[in-house]
């Protein structure tokens, strides 16, 4: 977990000259965080062997949708990141509605999700899912936030 904030956060610096080769690398790594994080998730949710399959597909799915969101965000904090130092009103109210947006699209995509989930299982399968991806997403918003910089005073 800590090693993609460290990654997030070195993709977030990273030039916008090169946006398609950061695309690449924000699937790659996305891939990648992926798989790791369905491990995080197999460990802390535990269907019974007639719910598995159920689960992973709802889970599947879910990912999906997130990854989606998750690349909406990276193109909002791209922007920040160029902006920062000399954002101005305008751009800082933009700013704060697309972060507010996103966050409350990811939040509610996680709801749904839940109730998705412990249909597809039980309800305590479904809470399970929501507490491990709850904590993953607190901590990967906690560590962006502690990463990114505020923005400049003297704007």
């Amino acid at each position: 977990m800590r090693r993609f904030t460290l990654l997030l956060t070195g993709l977030i610096v990273a030039s916008v000259s090169y946006a398609q080769s950061f695309t690449e690398e924000v699937d790659l790594y996305q891939a990648a965080f992926g798989m790791e994080k369905k491990a995080i998730v197999e460990y802390f949710v535990n269907p019974d062997d007639s719910h598995k399959e159920a689960f992973w597909k709802v889970y599947d799915e879910y990912e999906v949708k997130r990854k989606e969101l998750g690349k909406q965000r990276l193109d909002v904090l791209m922007k920040y990141a160029n902006t920062w130092e000399n954002m101005n009103d305008e751009q800082a109210d933009d700013f704060m509605k697309d972060l507010l947006k996103l966050k409350s699209s990811t939040d509610k995509l996680l709801a749904s999700y839940y109730k998705k989930m412990k249909k597809a299982t039980t309800p305590s399968v479904g809470a399970q899912f929501f507490q491990v991806e709850s904590y993953i997403l607190t901590v990967v918003r906690f560590h962006l936030q502690e990463s990114i910089p505020f923005i400049a005073k003297d704007n």
